[in-house]
């Protein structure tokens, strides 16, 4: 594993005014989506260091009904560490604030404009902002007239999964039929968009600022669930590669991706850069992993942010104005 992976969960020590203001701190992990073993793997990671931080916090392993969770809480605030449907879509976004409880991250619609890839393509296209070419597919029937309005290679998603789960390149028409019913087993909406033959890129923010990009590649077909969260040979660049004009170009467009959708605090966006040098979105990320394979964590380091430093940054945000 390289040093970019390691998570730097040293030295850093909380305010002890903040601390005081933070109170008591459940970090929600877990949960019943296809992300479960991932976000298990987050929240320990993310309670490791607001532990080695002074924050007093302690672990929930959210499964079953949400509602639950705020029958009798034993905490002042919610750190989410869940990935997936019901953790990242707006589900317990929505459970907390209806309950008054403060929670890391984006809010309700953010949340779930962000989860659902269509409707983030369609709020991007609205918006003027660089997406590739894509189309709704509801049932096998429609192939044809995708492919008459879409150039193969083409790129087949469940709309509201995550980490890459369920997503397949595909170069004929048979199979854009499969993927799509493999895909329809996860999300009834299958997106279908343009491949961007390129380098990709991901660009973390943190409190309304873009963070060093990262420039990824793989051996795999492209950044997939493997890649992401199992191999070791993937490979991770910063700096990026790009010249300081065009990182800068980059970060402007995460940032704006971001805000259109509306999302705060903290998150990841997701770009190619085509052949011309072009940059075209993919897809905003709300509650981004953390574990020792992940990207934001890894640009955090390149800015000198530590681990401990960059979770306590992001629950710092629940604090009213002048709580600390």
């Amino acid at each position: 594993m390289s040093e970019l992976n390691k998570v730097d969960t040293q030295g850093y020590q909380a305010d002890p005014a903040m601390l005081k203001a933070f109170g008591r701190v459940a970090v929600f992990m877990g949960g019943d989506s296809a992300e479960r073993e991932v976000s298990l793997k987050s929240g320990q990671a993310v309670l490791s260091a607001l532990l080695s931080a002074g924050v007093d916090a302690y672990p929930v392993d959210v499964r079953g009904c949400l509602l639950k969770t705020v029958e009798d809480p034993q905490f002042d605030r919610v750190f989410i560490a869940l990935h997936g449907r019901g953790g990242e879509d707006g589900t317990i976004q929505a459970i907390l604030s209806q309950a008054g409880i403060p929670y890391t991250g984006s809010e309700l619609l953010a949340s779930a404009l962000a989860m659902d890839k269509l409707r983030t393509k369609y709020v991007f296209e609205g918006c003027g902002l660089p997406t590739p070419k894509f189309h709704a597919m509801g049932s096998v029937s429609e192939a044809d007239n995708i492919l008459r309005e879409l150039t193969l290679p083409l790129s087949v998603k469940p709309s509201r999964e995550g980490s890459s789960i369920g997503i397949r390149k595909v170069a004929s028409r048979q199979e854009l039929v499969e993927a799509y019913e493999q895909a329809a087993i996860l999300d009834p909406l299958v997106l279908i968009e343009e491949w961007v033959e390129g380098p990709e890129f991901t660009v973390s923010l943190l409190q309304d600022q873009a963070l060093p990009a990262i420039g990824l590649s793989t051996d795999h077909v492209f950044y997939d669930y493997d890649a992401k969260y199992l191999a070791d040979d993937t490979r991770y660049q910063i700096p990026c590669g790009l010249d300081p004009d065009s990182e800068l170009k980059l970060q402007h467009l995460a940032l704006e991706a971001f805000r259109v959708l509306g999302c705060r605090t903290w998150g990841r966006v997701d770009i190619m850069q085509d052949r011309k040098g072009d940059f075209w979105l993919l897809e905003v990320n709300t509650v981004p992993g953390m574990t020792d394979h992940s990207l934001v964590p890894m640009s955090a380091k390149a800015a000198g942010i530590s681990f401990e430093e960059l979770v306590v940054r992001i629950l710092t945000d629940t604090l009213e104005a002048g709580d600390a």
